[in-house]
């Protein structure tokens, strides 16, 4: 019974996972204006349970849930696990006393955990990884032009997917992901007369850069118990400095636009130039106390170097060195119980701060968020649905820059099932 019904859940989870990658393509336009720089806004790849609890992912692992934010955790997997998310995002951007709304909802993950035995686990995954879609206007009066629009838009973003592997020795344990990083993004930007006339031409620059790399990122944990019933683990994450190759094409074109006829001329075409894109190095630790199948709080550090950062060697609006700090935690109150559904659910608690790594008007832009989640069991089954909640802010409206208050809503799902199990009877 149990086996077929984890048969008809895997195939809806496959049904899902089709469909939530096709209109994760489609939907990703939430509109922030910081995505313009760098390589664009990265994404939280961590799943649902660690994101309501502030996403402590450094020394986190679970038997049945797949952190893969620390590849170390693998390790510890006992049951085949299915795992996939949606996440939906509401912001509301303040600039010069006004402020608009906008938001998406798009994929969160993808991902299955495979124990190949006692002491060794094997990932699959998919996740989107940076994201991009920025269009705003600004007007202005041009020296022998007149009153004119200068217009910025962009769109696209990478994803990263990936193979992950750890092994385990007595309390020690260390894992790499190893994938390949892609995808494209547009940056364009034009400059129009606002009253346009047959007398005026208008022009637009569009340059396209196309990501297509191999990519990784390693993890080691470390697990001993303190008391019989109090464990510690404390773990962290490694990428370095990396190349990852790319491709841009640029376009300068001129236009006018006049009684609905259109005249375009391209006046500048570079297309397909190779280039490196350098991502800086990034270094976790996290530190995590737990009673088991009771409850678990943390502390995680991490940052990264963008100094080193360049982009087909050009040196972007970026600060020298980022940091992040988040704390959480999670509580079951019966995990066992029977007749009180309420009692096995885990719920969860968390908050981060940090430093972003676009740094502009030479001012820095912090974040921080209070986080909320829970998982909800299914009947006699390791099976949840998980949700969790971040309320936060990015950014400030000191010298002219633009203040992001967020709402992010995500809810997954992970699924176990018994893998290369022997019968005990034919």
């Amino acid at each position: 019974m149990y086996h077929n019904f984890n048969k008809r859940y895997l195939l809806l989870f496959i049904f899902c996972c089709l469909g939530f990658t096709s209109r994760a393509q489609k939907s990703n336009r939430e509109n922030s204006p910081y995505t313009r720089f760098g390589i664009g806004e990265f994404r939280n790849g961590v799943n649902t349970v660690l994101k309501g609890m502030g996403s402590i992912s450094s020394a986190y692992s679970n038997e049945y849930n797949v952190n893969t934010d620390n590849p170390a955790s693998y390790a510890d997997l006992k049951l085949t696990t299915y795992e996939a998310a949606m996440e939906g995002s509401k912001r509301t951007i303040f600039s010069n006393g006004n402020s608009y709304n906008t938001g998406t909802v798009t994929l969160s993950y993808l991902t299955i955990g495979l124990p190949v035995n006692k002491h060794i686990g094997l990932v699959l995954g998919l996740r989107p990884y940076t994201r991009t879609y920025y269009n705003s206007q600004d007007s202005l009066d041009m020296p022998g032009l007149g009153p004119s629009i200068r217009g910025y838009y962009g769109d696209g973003g990478t994803n990263f997917a990936f193979v992950g592997l750890a092994g385990k020795i007595k309390g020690f344990s260390a894992g790499i992901n190893f994938g390949y990083l892609f995808g494209t993004t547009n940056y364009s930007s034009s400059l129009s007369k606002q009253y346009d006339t047959a007398n005026y031409f208008n022009s637009a620059f569009s340059k396209y850069t196309r990501i297509g790399d191999l990519y990784y990122k390693g993890g080691v944990m470390y697990q001993t118990n303190l008391t019989k019933k109090i464990g510690l683990r404390v773990g962290g994450t490694f990428t370095t400095q990396q190349n990852v190759n790319a491709t841009k094409s640029e376009y300068q074109i001129i236009y006018n636009d006049y009684s609905g006829v259109t005249a375009m001329d391209t006046a500048v075409k570079n297309e397909n130039v190779k280039g490196v894109i350098t991502l800086p190095s990034t270094y976790t630790l996290g530190i995590q106390v737990y009673n088991a199948g009771k409850w678990a709080a943390g502390v995680d550090f991490a940052t990264s170097k963008w100094s080193s950062y360049r982009n087909f060697g050009s040196i972007d609006s970026v600060v020298d060195r980022t940091m992040k700090i988040a704390v959480g935690g999670e509580y079951t109150p019966n995990a066992t119980s029977i007749y009180k559904y309420l009692s096995r659910v885990t719920y969860r608690l968390g908050f981060y701060y940090g430093q972003d790594y676009i740094e502009l008007h030479n001012t820095a832009l912090n974040y921080y968020a209070v986080t909320l989640g829970a998982s909800l069991p299914f009947k006699r089954s390791y099976d949840r649905v998980h949700v969790a909640l971040e309320l936060g802010k990015r950014g400030t409206e000191s010298n002219g820059l633009i203040r992001e208050n967020f709402l992010k809503f995500t809810v997954g799902m992970s699924l176990n099932d018994k893998w290369f199990i022997k019968r005990k009877y034919d």
